[in-house]
């Protein structure tokens, strides 16, 4: 059952970005794709420019990316392809690399925080709304960096809401203070939180690569 709802779950998802894609290209993707991509590429690279606070951020962040890759391939990878439990090696590098990962994105969420609060300008239509019914108006409110959409703050919070059940889960499941019910159960509470975590992690990669590929 977990193996069919992720892959209609991870095919959905991508069928929805590429489409997303079709329809509102990026800017110049279809005339210069090859420099799009070397461009893309560039974005792994440390850029001179920044401060040694921006060069932390970029190197966190580069290391949770790699983190989570190895992540996913061997958490998805024996339920998607081979149908099994994951056991062995894969079980060993997991464990290895998740706690690297929840580090960094505790380090993330603290210094991302600030540029990714939701402020009343993100959704304009909602405070219309509440303008209406408190009848207050709203005076030299406050904005958020330009560069940072609605999307990628909701799906930024997602990210590091998840991570929290995501890791409790897993890690309950090892302590001997539940039942073989509950054991079962944290664990498949850790599966679909995963899949739920990685499909946000994507949407969040694909709209940042559609941010930087339009500037």
């Amino acid at each position: 059952m977990y193996q069919t709802i992720s892959i209609v779950a991870f095919l959905v998802t991508i069928g929805a970005l590429l489409l997303n894609c079709i329809i509102s290209p990026c800017k110049e993707c279809w005339r210069h794709p090859l420099k799009k991509l070397i461009h893309l590429f560039t974005m792994l690279f440390i850029e001179q420019k920044l401060s040694p606070a921006g060069v932390l951020r970029k190197l966190v962040y580069l290391l949770a990316l790699l983190c989570f890759v190895v992540l996913a391939f061997t958490g998805f990878y024996p339920t998607l392809v081979l149908g099994e439990h994951i056991s062995g090696y894969l079980v060993m590098v997991h464990a290895t690399f998740a706690p690297v990962f929840a580090i960094c994105l505790a380090i993330l969420a603290v210094i991302w925080a600030r540029n990714s609060r939701l402020v009343g300008s993100d959704w304009p239509w909602f405070q219309r709304f509440v303008q209406r019914v408190t009848l207050v108006k709203s005076t030299g409110e406050e904005t958020a960096p330009e560069s940072i959409g609605l999307g990628q703050k909701i799906s930024f919070w997602l990210i590091i809401f998840l991570a929290l059940p995501l890791a409790l889960s897993i890690v309950l499941s090892m302590f001997p203070i539940a039942g073989t019910y509950w054991q079962e159960l944290l664990l498949e509470i850790h599966r679909y939180t995963a899949l739920v975590f990685a499909i946000a992690v994507i949407v969040h990669l694909y709209l940042i690569i559609r941010c930087k590929t339009n500037e």
